[in-house]
């Protein structure tokens, strides 16, 4: 009768220790995704992994990411189960950040205190767009030759809207001041100067020290740094 019971707990115990196969939800989404704030001016790598952890799988990423995002000191793992959300959880499972598909290979989550948090393929989110500090400065608008039009600065100083401020030189083309621009910002791939009233001009940049106004036309606008 003793060996009987001790058999028993044996595979009781095997059965106990042998991990559930993972699902296919959860199988997707395995290895590196970007976890960024919607403008990638916060973003880290982080990794799905298969491993179990404390709850659901274990959640793998440098410790620079705490920097950006401390709310993954809490995560203790990620589960996603069949036909629900991509979660990261705490000890107790606890659900802290809840994505849910919006496209393949991206993934987003309302989170409180940080707005929608993103997770994407890597391969996918391309190139990160340029930082608003890295375009900050002295810029001249010009249009068909280098002559500037007007000399302007996008400063790092937030804007009473959105964005930042732009101090406009003396001496600017009466059709530029006219449109009193007074404040700027990154939008994606995209800078916008926008005026007291009316539309942003748009600008894609072509280099570092150069950005052209869209629509495409035959004597655009540009942005050339000083």
């Amino acid at each position: 009768m003793m060996r009987a019971i001790l058999s028993l707990i044996v595979v009781l115990w095997a059965g106990f220790g042998q991990a559930q196969p993972i699902n296919e939800n959860a199988r997707s989404v395995l290895g590196s995704w970007e976890f960024s704030t919607p403008e990638r001016d916060k973003r880290c790598t982080v990794t799905l992994a298969e491993a179990r952890a404390a709850s659901g799988y274990k959640l793998e990423y440098d410790r620079s990411c705490l920097a950006d995002f401390p709310l993954l000191r809490d995560v203790a793992g990620w589960s996603y189960g069949d036909n629900d959300l991509l979660r990261f959880v705490d000890a107790q499972g606890k659900p802290l950040v809840e994505f849910s598909e919006v496209e393949s290979g991206m993934y987003e989550a309302p989170t409180q205190g940080y707005g929608v948090l993103f997770l994407q393929n890597p391969t996918a989110a391309g190139e990160p767009p340029v930082q608003a500090d890295k375009v900050a400065g002295d810029w001249a608008i010009t249009r068909g030759s280098p002559r500037p039009l007007c000399l302007i600065t996008l400063t790092m100083t937030p804007a009473a809207d959105e964005g930042y401020a732009v101090v406009v030189k003396p001496s600017c083309d009466a059709a530029i001041a006219r449109l009193n621009f007074n404040r700027w910002r990154i939008d994606r791939d995209e800078l916008m100067l926008s005026p007291a009233r009316g539309n942003p001009w748009r600008f894609e940049q072509e280099d570092e020290n150069n950005w052209e106004r869209v629509p495409e036309s035959a004597n655009p606008y540009r942005l050339v740094r000083q």
